[in-house]
């Protein structure tokens, strides 16, 4: 009988090893160095307890950054989210060439976000690129994408919404198709229109999926460093520099671990608070609609 339960735990002992050594153990380091002053390690670091967090809420380039963060995750979510309903809806009836169609949607989502960046970095070029060569083509003046601060963070969000428009589109593709034919019949039946099937029959049943897009969206996006350093570098300026951006500096540029340590535990927490947010309203939708 003993053996019988080792058996499932050995099973399980090579995952576990690896959580513990890949998650657990570098959340409880940074969380302890958020609390020293060091340079590299715990080899020479100096007890500061919460200082380095109060340093972080006086300091204007910290809150800078977290404004930045805070606004690329609600554009790039709620965009995401809504193009991927409304290409969900469109392609979600059966049409000539719809096997095509889907395929192509989804193309930009595979490829790695290094290609995606040197594509629109092509593209966002001033004098030669993709998009001033149709603005020129229009009779309108060129844009410095990258290079002016009033557009730079939506430029990076445009390059974000292309490449991850497909994963929300995917979710919401299959959340309309698991929906009951069955239920838009008897809507029918009943004198509903194409508007009220969509406002009351389809858009609550796909709440759970929308909740689930908005979740892995928001997570995601609240950590975007990729897109950031590869096309801007947090400039022009501090215009698109976010919180990842901002750790990223602080511990390997200004060797300053503890503080950047601080500015992680930050994020993982208001991360954590978001999942978990995300997680009771799902659960809360699932409930309703059983």
């Amino acid at each position: 009988m003993k053996t019988g339960r080792l058996v499932p735990l050995l099973f399980l002992a090579p995952a576990l090893f690896l959580f513990g050594l890949l998650t657990i153990y570098p959340l409880v380091r940074v969380l302890l160095l958020s609390f020293f002053y060091t340079e590299y390690g715990f080899a020479g670091a100096s007890f500061v307890g919460l200082e380095n967090y109060a340093a972080l809420l006086g300091d204007s380039f910290f809150r800078i950054a977290t404004w930045n963060t805070i606004f690329f995750t609600v554009v790039a979510t709620a965009s995401e989210v809504g193009l991927g309903l409304l290409l969900a809806l469109l392609v979600s009836k059966r049409f000539p060439g719809r096997f095509v169609v889907i395929p192509t949607l989804v193309a930009p989502f595979v490829l790695s976000t290094m290609v995606v960046t040197a594509i629109w970095r092509a593209w966002f070029h001033y004098d030669f690129g993709f998009l001033n060569n149709v603005l020129r083509a229009g009779g309108l003046p060129p844009v410095a994408w990258l290079f002016d601060p009033d557009i730079a963070m939506l430029s990076l969000v445009l390059v974000d919404v292309w490449q991850t428009v497909p994963l929300t589109f995917l979710i919401l593709l299959a959340g309309l198709q698991s929906i009951q034919p069955e239920i838009y019949e008897a809507a029918r039946m009943d004198g509903a229109g194409p508007r009220q099937i969509l406002l009351r029959i389809t858009i609550p049943l796909l709440v759970p999926h929308i909740l689930l897009a908005s979740l892995l969206r928001s997570i995601d996006s609240f950590k975007i460093f990729d897109k950031v350093y590869a096309l801007t570098g947090g400039g022009p300026g501090q215009a698109t520099e976010t919180l990842s951006m901002y750790v990223y500096r602080l511990g390997f540029q200004f060797f300053d671990v503890g503080m950047a340590s601080a500015a992680a535990v930050i994020m993982i927490l208001v991360a954590g608070a978001l999942a978990a947010l995300y997680a009771v309203r799902i659960i809360r939708s699932e409930s309703h609609a059983g």
